[in-house]
């Protein structure tokens, strides 16, 4: 007898159709499970066999062989315990093979036959939409976030017994419909730019990197408000689409970090990292191969304070997710892909007290200040779109009554900028200038003949790379978009040009490159 039922499998961010295929022979009993499987998923034999039995089910003395098919997909979690189950079940003519074609089964069985929610539920459920099937059944755990999607429906279940009632029609469950609070604007944070004083240089550059997607360094002293711009980021970057919500969910349910009480991500995030971390957390990685700190800030920010600090290795492990905006990690089983559009800000002191130049107060020495910044290697410098030095607060800044522009304002600008970029690159698969590669730049980032010279000149005085040269453009492409303007003209080139000099400041010839 042959009989199957279906499941999913989460590669990377993406999920894959798992056919479980059921034989039941006469022979030597036995229950084997075979297809690639980890050993979590091996040991579903016996979490089947035992939940089955105490859900009242008998498994009747054969040669059982399950295959979980495609064979050349990696098997990993406990996710497929519950396809596994309900093939068997209509194997030994419980429920009716046809009604198992068009569901996909998410769920891990405990021996008491309940059914535990699994991670990755929403890669899987997005898949089996797009494969047109018509049913997922799901823990109650998972059922919040598989309802996120629209177009399928969605069962949730508590336990084995109560999916084999469901399929044998004697007890009616209806779709769960998601309850999710969709006001976007009541979750947001209760922080403004108008907090911070000063700093007018920094809070441009911030807001010519949010509307472009740029990186940022700021560098200054210590208790200049650094970090207090760098967490009020967020309150001036739009609220996030669906479709962006979607994919950022679906690293957060592979991950495990999606519950009941948050089932879909509203908000954009911010990942603040402590200089402790290391390179399997910042990237991903590990023996299952789980996204990383760099794919948690998917669509947000990625901030980094007390860049030196941080251990160089891992600060170079940044290098091909700011060029790529995505990271393949291999492994012996296959090779995971995971999404990193995320948008970097650093901050820094110029020197281990932090003065540095200021000579009154700064007491390093020169040889301790170049190996201080030596620490962040040229490299990473020129993956860098703009540099922004913090100056030192004096007291009548803190005590003036006048406070600067409002979060709200300045988000406004900046929505005004990114629909200008989401139209101009609806067909080039990018949404935002900070995303635009080295053949796109010259279409897009158009120079007349007095900003071709400016650039010229520019290039050889400042010792610019190819790399560097671009990201020039593509922020004067931004602040361009900011002035609502067509073409980008010498005023908006020169204003990219001074968020680039700070490198020729600090990082000098002596330092190591």
């Amino acid at each position: 007898m042959f009989y199957h039922s279906y499941c999913g499998a989460v590669v990377g961010i993406d999920a894959h159709v798992i056919h479980v295929e059921v034989d039941v022979c006469d022979g030597l009993p036995m229950f084997s499970l075979v297809g690639l499987l980890s050993s979590e998923t091996r040991e579903a034999k016996d979490r089947v066999r035992i939940s089955m039995r105490n859900s009242g089910y008998k498994i009747p003395v054969k040669h059982i062989t399950v295959n979980l098919s495609p064979a050349d997909i990696r098997k990993e979690g406990t996710s497929f315990d519950l396809s596994i189950a309900m093939a068997l079940l209509a194997a030994f003519g419980y429920v009716p093979q046809d009604c198992l074609e068009k569901t996909i089964f998410i769920g891990e069985l405990s021996l008491d036959g309940s059914v535990k929610g699994v991670n990755g539920v929403l890669p899987i459920v997005c898949m089996a939409k797009e494969k047109n099937f018509e049913y997922c059944i799901v823990s109650c755990e998972n059922a919040e976030e598989a309802a996120i999607v629209q177009g399928i429906q969605i069962i949730k279940v508590s336990n084995l017994k109560e999916v084999v009632e469901y399929f044998s029609g004697t007890l009616v469950l209806k779709p769960y419909k998601s309850i999710a609070c969709e006001d976007k604007n009541s979750q947001r944070e209760e922080l403004d730019f108008s907090e911070v004083s000063g700093q007018e240089t920094m809070k441009r550059a911030l807001e010519i990197a949010v509307s472009g997607m740029h990186n940022v360094l700021m560098i200054g002293p210590p208790g200049a408000g650094k970090t207090m711009l760098a967490q009020r980021i967020p309150t001036i970057m739009p609220e996030l689409t669906f479709e962006e919500s979607l994919e950022i969910s679906k690293i957060y349910s592979i991950a495990g970090l999606l519950d009941e009480n948050e089932s879909i991500i509203t908000r954009r995030p911010f990942r603040n990292l402590h200089h402790s971390i290391t390179s399997t957390s910042l990237i991903g990685g590990g023996y299952m191969a789980k996204p990383g700190e760099i794919s948690m800030a998917d669509g947000g920010v990625l901030f980094l304070d007390e860049l030196p600090e941080f251990n160089r290795n891992t600060i170079e492990m940044l290098r091909q997710p700011l060029e790529e905006h995505k990271i393949t990690i291999s492994r012996l089983h296959g090779s995971y892909t995971y999404p990193a559009k995320f948008m970097l800000i650093a901050a820094m002191n110029p020197c281990k007290c932090g003065y540095y130049p200021d000579r009154n107060r700064c007491r390093c020495s020169e040889n301790q200040i170049q190996n201080y910044l030596s620490k962040i290697s040229m490299p990473i410098l020129d993956r860098i779109d703009l540099c922004a030095e913090a100056k030192e607060m004096k007291y009548n800044d803190l005590v003036t009554e006048r406070k600067g522009e409002s979060s709200y304002n300045i988000r406004e600008r900046v929505k005004k900028a990114r629909k200008i970029q989401l139209e101009r690159y609806s067909m080039e698969g990018i949404r935002y200038n900070g995303e635009l590669s080295a053949k796109q730049v010259e279409r897009y980032c158009y120079l007349g003949e007095a900003e071709k010279k400016i650039m010229e000149e520019v290039f050889e005085k400042m010792e610019l790379t190819a790399r560097s040269y671009h990201r020039i453009l593509k922020v004067a492409r931004t602040i361009a978009d900011l002035d609502e303007k067509d073409n980008i003209t010498s005023a908006h080139i020169m204003e990219a040009l001074c968020f680039r000099g700070l490198d020729k400041k600090y990082w000098g010839d002596g330092i190591c490159r």
